[in-house]
């Protein structure tokens, strides 16, 4: 028997840019239990390899078609349907906790579609570049599901309650163009622009500087159920952090010296 294909393709380059594929096309990338488990675990492996920005796609330009209902898993060790739901969700759920407290930044790129738990998937990502050809959809409710891989946390927080509730409870295919307006596609740019886009994006935010970057996600993270005492107390314990490592002093000595600055993360102590 020739050996199951990885589901999860993963190439980092020389700058810190990690690239995630899934690779699944035939199934429009849509992931088995099995599948979301090796996405897990390239999260976090990304999380501890030195990466410095991490770029989440699809082979064919879909991103993701959500769960493989198909019941074809391609030589999947997925445990039987017999199982009961509970633990293989608990297991799907290490997808969306990873790739939030992922520290560095993260983009999502769709030019097809990303539908159920394969829209979220965008979602969890910090930016999502799209084309107006790019297909989006909470799908569950056409499934008889009901919302998972947390777009009940974010879809209100992007959208607000009322356009979540009609993506949600509708199910409706939205375009590229629509998901722009709602604010739930950061970049809408033409399929031969997205990865330009997408590499200029990356090598930004791969040189940028990590520790700081890493704690502005966290505190937008945190601000959302915050007061604003709060939020300032969090600022101003990541500002003391920033300002005693080298990433600070490189900017200033940058800055009076008119040049860009180099960001390591590194710590004089």
């Amino acid at each position: 028997m020739s050996p199951t294909p990885e589901p999860v393709l993963r190439d980092r380059s020389d700058d810190g840019v990690t690239t995630l594929t899934i690779d699944r096309p035939r199934r429009k990338n849509a992931l088995t239990v099995d599948g979301w488990a090796e996405l897990a675990s390239s999260l976090r492996s990304a999380a501890e390899d030195g990466t410095r920005a991490l770029v989440l796609r699809g082979t064919g330009g879909d991103l993701c078609a959500g769960a493989d209902l198909s019941g074809d898993s391609e030589g999947s060790d997925d445990a039987d349907d017999s199982d009961h739901p509970l633990p293989r969700m608990r297991r799907i759920n290490e997808v969306p906790i990873a790739l939030h407290e992922l520290a560095v930044p993260s983009i999502a790129v769709v030019d097809g579609v990303a539908v159920g738990a394969g829209w979220n998937l965008a979602l969890g990502c910090d930016l999502v570049v799209a084309t107006p050809r790019s297909r989006f959809s909470q799908i569950f409710a056409r499934r008889g599901l009901s919302l998972d891989l947390g777009g009940s946390w974010l879809l209100p927080r992007i959208v607000g309650m009322q356009q979540a509730k009609r993506l949600a409870l509708l199910g409706e295919m939205v375009d590229g163009t629509e998901a722009h307006r709602l604010g739930l596609v950061t970049y809408l740019v033409e399929p031969d622009e997205v990865d330009g886009v997408v590499a200029d994006l990356a090598g930004r935010l791969a040189t940028g500087p990590p520790v700081a970057l890493a704690q502005t996600k966290e505190l937008l993270h945190s601000a959302v159920s915050s007061t604003l005492r709060e939020a300032l107390a969090n600022e101003a314990r990541a500002q003391s952090v920033n300002l005693a490592g080298d990433d600070a002093r490189a900017a200033f000595e940058a800055f009076r010296e008119k040049r860009e600055p180099r960001f390591t993360g590194g710590w004089e102590r």
